[in-house]
């Protein structure tokens, strides 16, 4: 699919027409990212939106002990902004690492206000979409709160990508990457995992898993701290 086509399935361009979204293609930046890299870090001023072409690109909160957590990811067709962009004095909360090679697209501040100023339709987009953001963040700080961290492993394993499908699915991630998913440690995930396949919930090898037992998963999903 090219571009403008991806472009257009995204709510913020998706009243652009062609003219207004071959300008915005003109001042983009196009940048290629290899798994591990970062498009900024934790405390960076970063002034920009981005749109991902293609790839995977995670908001990572990292701890001076060397501990992470995602805060959540982003796939293609997905747009995202550093905070600068809207507030020059603030900082990035979060650093942006690819989790696979990336196809983006940047707009610094300077380059796209202009479209966002002279465009009503892609201001009410983005508003939207900063909302719908914030009550992410809110259920995922409920999550930590309020859910095990066994549940948060069973919803995981529940949301991965194949895992509506019976039959084997290959472990793309690893324990410390599960681990900076739900919050926790790599010891912790080892030890869960174990359980699980001690309580015939999951079958698991050094290179795939398999869930054996959808409905008791998904109970211990919903489960909540008493």
């Amino acid at each position: 699919m090219e571009t403008k086509d991806l472009l257009r399935q995204n709510p913020v361009f998706d009243y652009m027409d062609d003219r207004e979204l071959d300008s915005l293609l003109g001042i983009a930046l196009t940048r290629q990212y290899h798994k591990g890299q970062y498009l900024t870090h934790a405390g960076d001023a970063w002034p920009y939106i981005f749109f991902l072409i293609k790839g995977s690109v995670s908001a990572v909160k990292e701890s001076s002990e060397g501990r992470s957590f995602v805060a959540t990811s982003f796939k293609s067709g997905e747009v995202f902004w550093g905070v600068s962009f809207f507030h020059p004095e603030l900082t990035m909360p979060v650093a942006l690492k690819v989790d696979l090679q990336s196809s983006v697209l940047l707009w610094s501040r300077e380059q796209i206000l202009p479209a966002i100023l002279e465009n009503g339709h892609v201001s009410w987009e983005l508003s939207r979409l900063m909302v719908s953001r914030m009550l992410r963040a809110s259920e995922i700080l409920e999550e930590l709160a309020f859910q095990p961290v066994a549940g948060r492993l069973a919803k995981l394993l529940i949301d991965f990508p194949g895992g509506i499908t019976t039959g084997p699915i290959a472990r793309s991630l690893t324990l410390d990457e599960m681990a900076a998913r739900i919050g926790s440690t790599r010891e912790m995930v080892c030890r869960l995992l174990q359980r699980f396949a001690d309580d015939d919930l999951i079958k698991i090898t050094r290179t795939e898993f398999e869930i054996t037992d959808r409905e008791r998963l998904t109970e211990m999903m919903q489960k909540v701290r008493g």
